[in-house]
């Protein structure tokens, strides 16, 4: 068995590969990893093993085509992780983001298609549904994304869809809701509020701080995504969400708290442009269809969070140095 795992370096993708690797996936423990990653400032190779030698890294862009149709024969699967993903980030460069996102995932599906790969996982996110002030979306949901982010992110959805109808090939999609964990890059909301309180830093929280998100531990994503993988059907969509909704005050109450430091510490900014009020994903389907429960409780997960980046300041700096 050989699997292909795009953005492989990245936060979800290298907490997918690494588990792989440990053998926790049934009917996988012998299987080869090849990790493609362009290792872009999100990227690190040191989120993976420095040898294995059931994985090979390759430094390359899933818009390089011919790099594709080199690297694709003789892989059973192909698990899609890479993409531009911080939504701040998509509002001020939004061309990085058509390109990787967009153009990125049609040019590996096209190769896919050549290569005759047998199974696709295209990895996606919740924010292609837009705000919803009640109630949770189904899978059938009609996309209305808010962001440059969110709408490339619906694009490459809608290829993957299209390569199933117009060409049969073997393509699940999976939405999931906000992710958590160590080895997160210091950009987003649960490590950049962490390793500020670390360091003894305040913490930007946009507008009222009520915006409503849905957690899970990125273990838990990878362990839906190995379902899908092995078991889901071809064309479908598949909803992977956290069932632990909380505002942004929440989390970020309880940062503070798990950090030792006190509301002086919290620093009201502007609220995003075009900022989502609350995300709900209905994980009926999933939980239904191939028995996904979460296993991490949200508490329990956000305090082993907090002690990997309280025992690992070297990483989360050098991050941040990456990154600016």
């Amino acid at each position: 068995m050989r699997i292909l795992v795009t953005g492989g370096a990245g936060f979800i993708g290298s907490a997918y590969v690494r588990a792989m690797l440990r053998g926790e996936y049934p009917g996988y423990e012998d299987a080869h990893v090849t990790v493609l990653d362009l290792l872009t400032y999100a990227g690190n190779r040191g989120n993976l093993p420095a040898a294995h030698p059931r994985m090979t890294f390759v430094r390359g862009d899933v818009c390089d085509a011919p790099l594709l149709l080199d690297l694709l024969p003789g892989h059973d699967a192909v698990v899609h992780f890479a993409a531009e993903s911080h939504v701040d980030r998509s509002l001020s460069a939004p061309a990085a983001f058509v390109r990787t996102n967009v153009a990125g995932t049609q040019t590996l599906l096209e190769a896919c298609l050549h290569a005759e790969v047998p199974r696709v996982l295209h990895v996606s996110t919740d924010e292609v549904y837009g705000s919803i002030d009640d109630g949770s979306w189904t899978e059938g949901w009609p996309l209305d994304p808010s962001s440059p982010y969110a709408a490339t992110k619906a694009g490459s959805d809608l290829i993957a869809s299209a390569y199933w109808h117009s060409h049969g090939l073997d393509v699940s999609v999976t939405r999931c809701s906000n992710n958590y964990g160590p080895h997160q890059h210091p950009e987003k909301l649960i490590p950049l509020f962490t390793t500020r309180l670390l360091a003894g830093e305040s913490v930007p929280l946009y507008g009222d701080g009520t915006n409503v998100r849905e957690w899970i531990h990125v273990d838990d994503h990878c362990r839906a995504l190995q379902l899908v993988l092995a078991k889901g059907r071809a064309g479908e969509v598949y909803h992977v969400g956290g069932g632990t909704p909380r505002t942004n005050r929440q989390v970020t109450e309880r940062l503070l708290a798990l950090c030792g430091a006190g509301p002086g510490r919290v620093r009201p900014v502007a609220d995003r442009k075009g900022h989502d009020r609350r995300y709900s994903l209905d994980g009926t389907k999933l939980r239904e269809e191939l028995g996904f429960e979460p296993a991490v409780p949200f508490e329990q997960g956000l305090a082993e969070t907090v002690a990997w980046y309280r025992d690992h300041p070297g990483w989360w700096d050098a991050e941040d140095r990456r990154a600016r």
